[in-house]
């Protein structure tokens, strides 16, 4: 919830970045995917400048679940600033407000609906994508900010040692969970066509591997979110392969400070990369460091090694991203990995 302690803090963390907020006054933000994590955080953010310095700043959350939305945002229920929009944002967007800025953040990307709901996750690629450009053509908004993810730039050759913004491997569109990159880069290709024929203004996102709290860790599939409900949950990290796989874990004020950097200052028409390139661990390591941070819990790391490994799961190896476009307009990875571990789980209160 926004009162949080935890959550304060992160507020004051993002406050703290070297941004024009003041572009935020008195304007209006939609917000779609409001109840994900990322996009709660931005929620929270323009929230907190309303009630910190006054901002009025008018955010439309757009929600497919009323209920779920109400547990995050119940204390913004009778704030003249606060709008919840509840729809899918796969059927068209009706709004008759004049909206400043969109944040487009719909879409999952949780192997579990990877696996049982693909067709959803291309609907809200796709369609959504449609439709939220449709209506900022619609309303003249001043910049889409789309969160997409480093899936998009596929396989890369072996020579490769980081990826730039421009550079792109390899997808098979046939592979099962192509789903979901395939789809997120046609809806890149989808806000450039808007761009170039409508005048849209947008920037891109490029968002690896983002936690922090108000993650899902009920059965999302994800390593960070797994081993998170296991800690909460008092049980031992059970890895189901060597972990030898490298992942990079980015503090979601980190993710939330590179998306805010993007929207206010980055090119139009232009991606970001936004990942934490300081502290790139085997997950087995960061199982290891997970249970160390609580070292009174007692609990181990154990493997249990399947025959084949699960589909829902990218099987590109891992090449840094190279975040420097977005270093030079001022934006820094601040947390480090066991502070922004211990914050996640004590925002669970384990």
């Amino acid at each position: 919830m926004f009162s949080d302690e935890i959550i304060q803090d992160d507020m004051k963390i993002l406050y703290q970045q070297k941004l024009p907020y003041e572009d935020f006054r008195d304007k209006t933000i939609l917000i779609t995917g409001a109840s994900g994590m990322l996009a709660v955080y931005l929620v929270y953010f323009m929230m907190y400048l309303n009630r910190i310095l006054g901002y009025r700043i008018h955010v439309v959350a757009l929600v497919r679940n009323e209920q779920k939305a109400w547990k995050k945002f119940g204390e913004f229920k009778n704030d003249d600033h606060f709008c919840l929009l509840v729809q899918d944002v796969c059927d068209k967007i009706e709004l008759d407000i004049s909206v400043d800025y969109i944040i487009h953040a719909a879409g999952n990307a949780s192997p579990y609906f990877i696996i049982n709901d693909p067709v959803g996750i291309v609907k809200a690629n796709t369609l959504g994508t449609l439709n939220v450009l449709e209506f900022a053509q619609r309303v003249k908004s001043k910049k889409v900010l789309y969160l997409s993810t480093r899936e998009v730039y596929g396989k890369m050759n072996d020579d490769v040692e980081e990826i730039p913004e421009e550079l792109f491997g390899s997808l098979d569109p046939l592979e099962f969970r192509s789903c979901y990159p395939e789809s997120k880069r046609i809806s890149e290709s989808i806000l450039q066509s808007y761009y170039r024929q409508y005048d849209v203004p947008f920037c891109v996102v490029r968002i690896a591997h983002s936690y922090g709290p108000g993650m899902n860790i009920d059965n999302d599939g994800r390593v960070m979110a797994d081993f998170m409900a296991d800690v909460c949950n008092n049980r031992n990290i059970v890895l189901k392969s060597t972990g030898d796989a490298e992942r990079a874990f980015c503090y979601i004020t980190d993710a939330v400070s590179g998306m805010l950097y993007a929207l206010l200052k980055g090119e139009c028409g232009e991606a970001y990369n936004v990942a934490n390139e300081k502290e790139p661990k085997p997950i087995r390591e960061v199982a290891q460091l997970m249970i160390g941070v609580y070292p009174e819990k007692h609990l181990k790391v154990v493997f249990d090694i399947p025959a084949s490994a699960g589909e829902g799961y990218s099987k590109m190896g891992r090449v840094r991203l190279n975040t420097s476009k977005l270093e030079k307009m001022g934006w820094r990875c601040q947390v480090d990995l066991a502070t922004g571990i211990k914050k996640t789980v004590d925002y669970f209160s384990c």
